[in-house]
C-alpha cells in the first residue's frame, strides 16, 4: 500500500499542473490582451456551456475561431512570437498553471492507491446486467469482485464479447467509464480496493477534505 501521507506531502510541494493550450488547427494567430500572471477561468455553467476566458483568435480561410482557457489558472507563458503569424496545428500558444482542487487531489491519490483495471482495446464498455443491477440498487462499493469474474461487455464494431476481470479481489471503489463512450486501450475502467484497505482509503479522503486548501 502506498504511503498516503508521503504522497499527499509530495502533491502539496507542487500543488498544480501545467496545461499547454495548443492550436487546434492551422491558421493565423492573434492573441487577446494577455499578460503573464493573469488569472483566467475555464468553462462555466451547469453543463460547462459558457466558454472560458478568450486567449486569442485563430483565423483559417477567413473564419475566426476563439481559443479559450480549458481550466481555471494563471498564465505563466505566452508565445507572443506567434502573434499575427501563421501557426501549425498543435503549436503551443499559452501555458496555464492550474492549482489542483480537492477533487483533483483525491482522484490523483485514488488512481495511485487503487488497482486500476484497464481497457484492453478501444471500444465501448458496459457492466454485465447482473453487476449493473447491483450497482444501481445499492452502490459500487457494495459490489465485491474476484479474479476471473465476468464483469464487462466489450462492444466494438457491432461485436459484443464478455470481458473477465483480472486482478486482486475487492470492491469496486471508482468507475471511470460512461455508457456509450468509446475508451482508448489502456484507459482505466474501474478502481478496485481490497476490503481490508477500505478504512485506509476513507481516512485518506477525510484528510484531503480537511487539509487541502483551495486557492
Amino acid at each position: 500500500m502506498i504511503d498516503i501521507s508521503e504522497l499527499l506531502d509530495a502533491i502539496k510541494s507542487s500543488p498544480y499542473r501545467e496545461i499547454v493550450v495548443a492550436a487546434p488547427h492551422t491558421g493565423r494567430m492573434s492573441f487577446a490582451a494577455l499578460e503573464t500572471g493573469m488569472c483566467v477561468h475555464g468553462p462555466q455553467g451547469q453543463w460547462k456551456e459558457m466558454p472560458g476566458t478568450t486567449l486569442g483568435t485563430l483565423e483559417r480561410e477567413g473564419n475566426p475561431k476563439p481559443i479559450c482557457a480549458p481550466e481555471n489558472g494563471e498564465i505563466c507563458r505566452i508565445h507572443k512570437e506567434l502573434d499575427g503569424g501563421f501557426v501549425e496545428a498543435g503549436a503551443p500558444l499559452v501555458v496555464l498553471r492550474h492549482m489542483l482542487t480537492r477533487d483533483e487531489v483525491q482522484r490523483i491519490i485514488l488512481q495511485k492507491t487503487l488497482y486500476l483495471f484497464r481497457a484492453p482495446e478501444r471500444a465501448k464498455y458496459y457492466f454485465t446486467p447482473e453487476t449493473d443491477k447491483k450497482i444501481r440498487a445499492t452502490d459500487a462499493h457494495s459490489v465485491t469482485i474476484r479474479d476471473g469474474m465476468e464483469l464487462f461487455i466489450m462492444s466494438r464494431m457491432k461485436r459484443e464479447v464478455p470481458l473477465h476481470y483480472a486482478g486482486p479481489d475487492g470492491v469496486i471503489y471508482e468507475i471511470y467509464f460512461k455508457y456509450n463512450e468509446n475508451l482508448d486501450a489502456g484507459a482505466p475502467l474501474i478502481g478496485v480496493c481490497p476490503r481490508d484497505h477500505l478504512h485506509v482509503i476513507q481516512d485518506m479522503i477525510a484528510r484531503v477534505q480537511t487539509e487541502w486548501t483551495e486557492t
